[in-house]
């Protein structure tokens, strides 16, 4: 049986072969030698005397051209390919200009300096239309959206006996990436039943601040605010300290997907909480998700407006800060504007971006994202694309570029800025054009004497600390770059007032008019008026709509969870 089987498949085979060979186009000869017919006086059909006179292979023309034939279709195939590849490779970068050096794409170069050595003679005269502070946006402050409040006592917990185990986090990042991995923890221990032991904050080698929480909030407020919500305690008891011999690095730690729901939280965490008594979840940024049912929504809010107070040698210079910036401001009725510029070596150096520094500034960028992010940016499947970072508003905006578009919006020069920024990358040079612009602008350095700054320094997180309470009284608040420190201030002005007096520029529009060299002042200015009226538009919009989705942020849009904490820790200094 196996024989035959053999044989069959090599007559299957057989038949195969004279099939193709029988189905072999006439019209398309194949450079191949072809078999000889058996009988010389009887050839094939297909064979005729000038198919045979052409390609009969026994002559030596006819090799050299049947060889010719397949050099140029070879040919044919190296040539397009590397051209598909190329085309590719082209779709893929979005940037064809750059490769073959013509002109390049608008708003992939920054060409402000430039713009603004022509602009400044019409920037300096133009203060005859400038904003009035007071009628910058239509909508006086108190106008909050009035929701039906949740029931909060679903939340409530008659205290530590009820509670089943104690949940301890690690909350990393800076000051509000910090804050909200407390406001998560809240929640989280409201959910698990658990008692929450006052967070640890994890020591990072780029904000490099060493603060407890109690360096930076009110520990006491913290936990009498929270008192009949969620059981707060300063540490563990001694009992189960001694039982992980007082390392709480021995604590079995639980590793929690990024924006974890309830359901994950109540299925996979809170049996081992019952089981063990002690959890830790570290690290604890962005550990719960958006959505949540609203009793435990309201947590996130109760602690983000009401309980996290900063701690006293904070708030008593912030409010000392708040009040000689209103001082200074006396030219616009004690109003200012608060502007958080993200113009730091270090996030120079992450966004890729390219100015007007040339070598130099080559050079130290690429020391310093080799000293924070060591060989990151020189693997090969990371591709540096400034011009295309810059199109697509990923450039961190300059205070030269800041200061047009403010002066553009109609704000004059008699406008008192408060300037919010770490270590600006080559100040002194950078900053002169902004200051041109608007020479009544303030820092904290400015407004503080250097022995009421001594004991921040250092601490980069108690520094911001000074800088989100003076911008969160501000009439106007200016975010040029994304982050935490912008969406919690946004949101908490929000809360606070009502509608969102926050100026997000269009930073893909923006690039485009500022690399045009012809650009008229008038153009410029019709421009960034309209500008600013859109931000205004968006920001009462987004207070109507943001509960269209919970996947927005809760800080940034408060819930209308977050309308039911009465009044807020925060007063306006008198």
């Amino acid at each position: 049986m196996a024989l035959n089987k053999k044989e069959n498949h090599q007559h299957l085979l057989l038949h195969s072969n004279s099939s193709s060979e029988s189905n072999s186009s006439p019209s398309s000869p194949s450079c191949s030698p072809r078999r000889r017919p058996s009988s010389p006086s009887a050839p094939p059909p297909h064979y005729n005397n000038r198919t045979r006179r052409i390609f009969d292979l026994r002559k030596p023309q006819n090799r050299i051209s049947c060889s010719f034939m397949v050099l140029i279709r070879n040919l044919r195939f190296l040539l397009v390919l590397p051209l598909l590849y190329i085309s590719v490779f082209c779709i893929y970068v979005g940037n064809f200009a750059d490769i073959v050096n013509q002109s390049p794409l608008p708003g992939s170069i920054y060409r402000s300096p430039e713009i603004f050595i022509k602009l400044l003679p019409q920037i300096q005269s133009d203060n005859a239309s400038s904003l009035q502070l007071s009628s910058v946006w239509k909508y006086d402050r108190g106008q909050k959206s009035q929701k039906a409040c949740v029931d909060t006592s679903i939340v409530q917990h008659s205290g530590l006996p009820d509670a089943r185990g104690y949940l301890i986090v690690d909350a990393n990042g800076g000051l509000n990436q910090q804050r909200s991995s407390i406001c998560n923890a809240v929640a989280v221990a409201g959910i698990l039943n658990a008692v929450l032991v006052i967070p640890r904050f994890e020591f990072h080698n780029i904000w490099q601040d060493s603060s407890d929480f109690g360096d930076i909030y009110d520990m006491d407020h913290f936990i009498s605010t929270l008192k009949g919500h969620v059981t707060v305690i300063r540490e563990l008891p001694k009992v189960l300290l001694e039982q992980y011999d007082y390392n709480i690095s021995n604590i079995l730690n639980i590793r929690v997907k990024a924006w974890a729901p309830v359901s994950y939280y109540l299925g996979e965490v809170q049996s081992v909480l019952h089981e063990k008594g002690v959890i830790r979840i570290a690290p604890f940024a962005n550990r719960l998700a958006m959505e949540i049912p609203p009793s435990f929504q309201y947590l996130r809010c109760l602690t983000n407006y009401k309980a996290l107070q900063f701690a006293d040698p904070i708030s008593v210079l912030a409010e000392q800060l708040v009040r000689r910036m209103i001082e200074k401001s006396t030219k616009t009725g004690g109003k200012y504007v608060a502007v958080h510029l993200r113009f730091e070596e270090d996030m120079v150096a992450f966004s890729c971006c390219t100015y007007d520094g040339g070598e130099t500034e080559k050079m130290e960028m690429e020391a310093a994202r080799e000293k924070g992010w060591r060989d990151k940016f020189k693997r090969k499947t990371y591709i540096i694309r400034p011009g295309l970072n810059r199109i697509n508003g990923k450039c961190p905006m300059t205070p030269l570029e800041v200061g047009m578009m403010l002066r553009g919006m109609g704000f004059g020069n008699n406008t008192s800025i408060y300037l919010t920024s770490g270590k600006i990358y080559q100040a002194k040079r950078n900053l002169a054009p902004l200051l041109q612009m608007f020479p009544l602008l303030q820092t904290k350095e400015s407004l503080a004497t250097s022995d009421e700054l001594a004991p921040f320094e250092g601490y980069a997180s108690r520094l911001a600390a000074l800088d989100y309470t003076v911008c969160l009284y501000s009439e106007v608040f200016v975010t040029t770059q994304g982050g935490n420190f912008p969406h919690f201030l946004m949101g908490h002005r929000r809360f606070l007032y009502g509608h969102a007096k926050t100026i997000k520029p269009d930073k893909g529009k923006l690039v485009l008019l500022l690399q045009n060299t012809t650009i008229s002042w008038n153009t410029f200015k019709a421009q960034m008026e309209a500008m600013l009226a859109k931000s205004n538009r968006e920001g009462k919009m987004l207070l109507k709509t943001r509960m269209g989705s919970r996947r927005t942020s809760v800080y940034a849009y408060p819930s209308e969870e977050c309308m039911c904490v009465e009044g807020s820790s925060y007063s306006t200094p008198g």
